[in-house]
């Protein structure tokens, strides 16, 4: 699923997002992943969307597929950095503290289809690993040449390494092959994410997040589209069988994250639970001061889900003679779901406070005790 971003996303002001120094061990974040965390790749290489993406934070479209932050950003505010500027843009990026490699619609797997058949994105996880290798050679070699933009060539083995991504090869072909088609390939995808940890470590990296798939049997836009018997539906109103299928690739990346962690013994490898935070918001949204979980705020239709998979946010089409528009509520603060397959500022602001409690690593990890932690507005 491809979501197209604006052409005003260079107007961002990298960094202007109430910037607070701070002391922490991680100089820069390098990121890799999908729409969840995309701070602006994909509007970079591809035609524009417009509103009302980025309504509520930066008032107008940024390239974030959602309302306003994503994960990512909430981090690096917490560390007292700007935001990760995406490596694809080349006006008005700052990468002295990283550089965010995630695209909307990217896979960890190489696609066997192309972004204007499927709209599955080109920049897969093995492209976005040799952007970021692209990028630590051209930071070694323009080395004391002026290049204010650019971080010292020390930086690599002072930066935070995250990973949200997999949701795609998960979700993509689960209309087509079913859950247990999916789960063929599963082990290749988890195998890809370690290999690039091992990598990225033989270059420096020595910290590793590793965010786990989110409970796509609560989205509205797979509710809607994925095939299912009522029987199927839980107490929250979520899909269980996929729900359960999702569990199972977490525990096959944890236990190959923790092999992993054997092998690079000097490395912090860890596997981040936000699988669970993510659930509770959509399970027990009003007992985290939201109100809607399953139901999306930017869509057509209303009903449980407000999602129609003809019509997706910002957009408006001809459908048997009437015009169908999918706009965007006036709350999006009391919504889990933004437009059906991503996470709102507010659910994104909630799942980052997760991570920076400390209470979600596997093994434990104190970002405490590296940082001096910033409150994320």
């Amino acid at each position: 699923m491809s979501f197209w971003c604006s052409i005003v996303v260079w107007l961002l002001l990298i960094g202007s997002s109430s910037l607070v120094e701070s002391k922490c061990a991680f100089e820069a974040i390098f990121n890799f992943g999908d729409s969840n965390t995309d701070t602006g790749g994909f509007c970079a290489a591809f035609p524009p969307q417009g509103s009302p993406y980025g309504m509520t934070y930066f008032k107008r479209p940024v390239g974030r597929p959602t309302d306003g932050r994503v994960i990512v950003d909430f981090l690096a505010q917490a560390f007292g950095l700007p935001f990760v500027s995406p490596y694809l843009q080349s006006i008005g990026s700052d990468f002295k503290h990283g550089a965010n490699f995630a695209t909307s619609a990217s896979t960890v797997l190489m696609p066997q289809t192309s972004l204007f058949v499927s709209g599955v994105s080109p920049f897969y996880l093995d492209v976005q690993l040799q952007q970021f290798k692209e990028f630590k050679v051209k930071v070694d070699a323009l080395q004391n040449k002026g290049n204010t933009n650019l971080p010292p060539s020390d930086i690599f083995g002072k930066s935070l390494y995250t990973f949200y991504i997999g949701q795609n090869d998960f979700t993509g072909n689960l209309a087509s092959q079913g859950i247990g088609g999916v789960k063929q390939y599963l082990p290749q995808v988890v195998s890809k994410i370690t290999s690039t940890i091992k990598e990225i470590h033989g270059l420096g990296g020595r910290t590793f997040f590793v965010l786990n798939l989110a409970p796509i049997g609560c989205y509205p836009m797979f509710l809607v589209q994925l095939s299912h018997d009522s029987s199927d539906i839980d107490e929250f109103g979520c899909l269980k069988s996929y729900n359960n299928a999702v569990v199972e690739y977490n525990n096959m990346l944890k236990e190959a994250l923790a092999q992993t962690r054997k092998e690079l013994s000097d490395a912090n490898v860890v596997y981040v639970d936000t699988h669970s935070v993510l659930l509770e918001l959509f399970q027990h949204p009003t007992s985290h001061g939201l109100k809607y979980g399953t139901r999306a705020c930017c869509g057509h239709g209303g009903g449980s889900y407000n999602f129609n998979q003809q019509v997706l946010c910002g957009n408006t089409k001809e459908i048997d003679g009437q015009t169908l528009s999918a706009t965007a509520c006036e709350d999006p603060y009391n919504y889990v779901s933004w437009d059906g397959v991503h996470a709102t500022d507010a659910a994104n602001k909630q799942i980052a406070s997760a991570i920076l409690s400390d209470s979600h690593f596997d093994p434990p990890f104190s970002l405490h005790k590296l940082c001096d932690i910033q409150r994320i507005g």
